[in-house]
């Protein structure tokens, strides 16, 4: 008897043994389907409840059974619960009874990260309208734009950026915009001062009734992207992706008792869905940042009792790059959750901040799908098994960079790419993974899509990433296709920049593009420019403008100058060559620049400036 059970266990264990050698992360893909269900089945639960519970419900919800608990810690300054219900509660009569604002409404939000945003975003779900959330670096014609795209009846500007609103006040107004400043006295025609208003209004608590039609498919926030082309294009945010961003935090393994320290803004829709949408979702502490600060980053983390950390691939590598110290592992963080992490920095950070759990993630505002590292490979964007590629299907292909354009077979089907080989990734539009597109700008929603993928009729979301994929089923990041490149965690339209360079006197015309640069994440924005007969390039005229137009994550950090371009068939700049020749000196007979911020002014690239920056000397 005891024989025969011996060989039995010992014959479970081969098979254990060699399923583990065949597929090592079965257990782990178990687990994270079988949070996937749980998570689904309470959004399941929140379609049920009529009207539909939102993240706001969440949030009613806890400062009633929470009311006592730190919910904002901003600077000096502690917020409960409590305190964030009643300041919304302001917020949102002043609004209701000085801005007109009735459920439906767009609201336009122009500031940086403050307790104020916080209660502004309550406020204004408590009046079922949708906050349109703009970059708090943008001016002139984008910073309309985005005014337009959502047909935003008011806008609400911290008094920081007053200037930039003044610029276009003119058109604002010709548009029928209400321009409130966060102050409490304007003194211009045009601008009515909020802060007053907010102060004597009354903290009672709202009718529910006023947001009586909000449902999963209502607009939560409206966010800005840059796509593949053209000036700033809105994209719509449902309760129901809310709700499903805001399950980052407990994909992660985030609990009720950890703090969260926030310093993305709030107007990328990671800082909100996945930052203060998640943090409410979980019950938890948000410890707020104006905005990053690497000297002053760990400092807080000991002060606050820092638990999580929500970051982009910038944010750890600024942290990699400040001097090594005594305390650099005195903290209580285990949980760093974000996305854009490259594999040097990761090994880095945790070789460096000790043992700390790292959930890698990938998505985006525009896009329907998302993945996640949740094993935590190092390197890898995210990880798909038996479960998610049947609830969000999705395909690498491949794509010819040169052309920029998709490879087909001869049936008109898009060709796949083997596994361990890089393809643009196309996620399935499906009921359950919609596109919502970009909000009146049907042109652009449609240049996303892409048909006959797999089969006749099916239909897909161009990503605009390419990817590979390994045999364990994780995914790696591999670069941007288009005419967009990251810098500085930020999308940089390369036709709203070189529109903006061929504003100047002396361009003609202008061919922005990313270039690689060692040790830095993302591509750094260069402009091949082609000026007019008999001009010179002005240096502090060109930084003067660029300064002037566009934020500075959009700047170009190289220009060079090349007065015969080479065309395509159809008059289009080629820009794979330029790609690939980057901004080497001893390579490029044209003339070189590098922006100097320093000195207000583009310099010659010399050599040795070029040999700092490929070695590491010299950051941009």
């Amino acid at each position: 008897m005891m024989q025969t059970l011996f060989t039995i266990l010992s014959g479970l264990v081969i098979i254990l043994l060699l399923l583990y050698r065949k597929f090592p992360y079965f257990v782990q893909d178990v687990m994270h389907a079988r949070l996937i269900i749980w998570i689904s089945g309470q959004r399941a639960k929140f379609l049920q409840t009529t009207p539909y519970f939102t993240v706001l419900d969440r949030f009613l919800e806890l400062a009633k059974t929470q009311p006592a608990k730190p919910f904002i810690i901003f600077e000096d300054e502690l917020f409960t619960y409590g305190d964030g219900d009643l300041q919304s509660n302001k917020v949102a009569r002043a609004l209701r009874q000085h801005a007109g604002l009735r459920e439906g409404d767009t609201v336009a939000l122009f500031l940086g990260n403050q307790p104020l945003f916080v209660w502004l975003l309550l406020g204004l779900a408590k009046l079922g309208c949708a906050p349109a959330l703009m970059n708090y670096g943008i001016r002139a014609s984008p910073l309309l734009q985005c005014l337009s795209c959502t047909s935003a009846k008011v806008l609400i500007a911290d008094a920081g950026v007053r200037g930039a609103v003044e610029e276009v006040l003119p058109s604002l107004r010709q548009k029928g915009i209400r321009v409130f400043i966060l102050g409490e006295a304007c003194g211009s025609e045009g601008l009515e001062a909020l802060s007053d208003k907010i102060q004597q209004a009354s903290d009672q608590p709202l009718s529910p009734q006023l947001r009586a039609q909000v449902k999963a498919t209502s607009p939560t926030a409206y966010f800005y992207t840059s796509g593949t082309t053209g000036l700033p294009k809105a994209t719509v945010s449902t309760e129901a992706k809310a709700w499903a961003a805001a399950f980052l935090l407990t994909h992660a393994h985030v609990g009720a008792q950890d703090r969260l320290y926030l310093t993305l803004p709030l107007y990328h829709m990671s800082g909100l869905h996945a930052g203060l949408h998640g943090a409410i979702e979980r019950g938890i502490t948000v410890v707020l940042k104006r905005k990053f600060s690497a000297s002053q980053f760990w400092a807080d983390c000991r002060r606050h009792n820092v638990t999580v950390i929500l970051y982009i691939g910038e944010i750890l590598r600024y942290l990699c790059n400040t001097p090594a110290g005594a305390d650099d592992r005195r903290h209580r963080v285990r949980i760093v959750v974000g996305n854009g992490l490259r594999a040097d920095v990761w090994r880095l950070f945790l070789q460096r901040f000790g043992k700390i759990r790292i959930t890698e993630f990938y998505g985006s505002s525009d896009g329907n799908t998302a993945l996640m590292n949740y094993p935590g490979r190092v390197g890898a964007v995210g990880k798909v098994n038996f479960y998610h590629r049947r609830v969000a299907p999705y395909v690498l292909v491949q794509f010819d960079p040169e052309r920029e354009e998709l490879v087909r077979d001869a049936y008109g089907l898009c060709v796949q790419v083997p596994t361990g080989e890089t393809g643009l990734f196309l996620s399935k539009i499906t009921a359950r993974t919609p596109f919502g597109g970009y909000l009146n700008n049907p042109e652009q929603t449609e240049r996303k899509k892409v048909r006959d993928v797999v089969e006749k009729g099916d239909l897909f979301l161009n990503s605009g990433d390419l990817m590979k994929i390994d045999e364990d089923g994780f995914i790696f990041f591999q670069d941007r296709v288009g005419d967009t490149f990251r810098w500085k965690g930020e999308n940089v339209a390369t036709t709203e920049v070189a529109s903006i360079l061929t504003m100047m006197d002396s361009v003609l015309d202008s061919n922005v593009y990313g270039v690689q640069l060692p040790g830095h994440e993302g591509r750094a924005g260069m402009a091949t420019l082609t000026l007019k007969e008999g001009k010179t390039l002005d240096c502090r005229e060109t930084f003067a403008h660029i300064s002037d137009s566009l934020p500075q994550f959009a700047w170009p950090q190289f220009i060079r100058i090349q007065n015969d371009p080479e065309l395509t068939g159809t008059f289009k700049q080629v820009k794979f060559r330029l790609v690939k020749e980057g901004f080497d000196p001893s390579t490029i007979r044209d003339p070189l620049f590098i922006v100097d911020p320093g000195r207000k002014t583009y310099s010659p690239l010399t050599q040795d400036s070029y040999d700092s920056i490929c070695s590491g000397k010299v950051k941009l």
